[in-house]
């Protein structure tokens, strides 16, 4: 009977998420759609070639103002709201959960549609910085692949390479564990590579493509960590010279 409860209860939880994603995207959708609409009027009597031309362009167009319209409306309600994740331990049916989810689902929802088209540009860091991340001068950051923003700090000239895994929480026992990840100033985050809960890296350091820092390691400044997991190139001379 109590999984059929929690069943039922995740379903509602999931349908009010698809009606909130829904108000979203129509919202920012809104602004694009008049603006094509106004479009299509002017264009109405043109030979059809250029009148295509003409289209098409702004419907090019309507597309980034839906994406930056989005990104707006979903920091807002960061703010507004005051969605920032704070570091404990939630048991998986409580509200932290349920607020983890719906703040990360926000995220996603720019990730997946819009994103890919921001990268390592200054739109990146203001879309990090609307969501609550911390971050320094210059940083340069090239994944949609972060979650849990909020318990993100990263510093002057760092860079997160592409594709690579930021995260804040684990899943251990039927909790949702929420650490921040800390990068000190000129880390590299190399492509590929996966940095987990409670991870502090010192400044100047690299964790090189394709690597996975585990849980809550402490990687000093100016070092190289690499390999699954990933490990400090001194230990691993160590540990190839036993």
């Amino acid at each position: 009977m109590k999984s059929i409860l929690a069943t039922v209860a995740q379903l509602i939880f999931t349908f009010l998420l698809y009606l909130a994603v829904i108000l979203i995207m129509g919202l920012a959708l809104a602004p694009s759609l008049l603006f094509f609409y106004h479009i299509w009027l002017q264009v109405a009597n043109l030979a059809i070639t250029i009148r295509m031309i003409l289209l098409g362009c702004a419907l090019a167009a309507a597309f980034f103002m839906y994406g930056i319209c989005l990104m707006v409306i979903v920091g807002l309600l960061r703010i507004v709201f005051k969605l920032n994740l704070k570091e404990g331990e939630y048991h998986i049916a409580s509200a932290g959960a349920a607020k983890w989810a719906f703040i990360n689902a926000l995220f996603l929802l720019v990730a997946t549609t819009f994103m890919d088209f921001i990268l390592l540009t200054p739109l990146a860091n203001l879309f990090y910085r609307l969501m609550g991340a911390r971050l320094g001068k210059n940083v340069q950051i090239n994944s949609k692949f972060c979650a849990d923003i909020s318990l993100l700090e990263i510093g002057d000239e760092s860079v997160i390479g592409g594709h690579a895994t930021v995260i804040c929480h684990s899943f251990e026992r039927n909790r949702l564990i929420l650490k921040k990840v800390k990068l000190g100033k000129k880390v590299i985050v190399g492509l590929n590579s996966v940095i987990l809960p409670g991870c502090e890296i010192g400044d100047g350091a690299l964790i090189a493509a394709g690597s996975v820092l585990g849980k809550n390691t402490k990687v000093e400044p100016r070092s190289v960590y690499c390999g699954v997991p990933a490990e400090s190139s001194r230990e691993r001379k160590e540990r190839y010279a036993e």
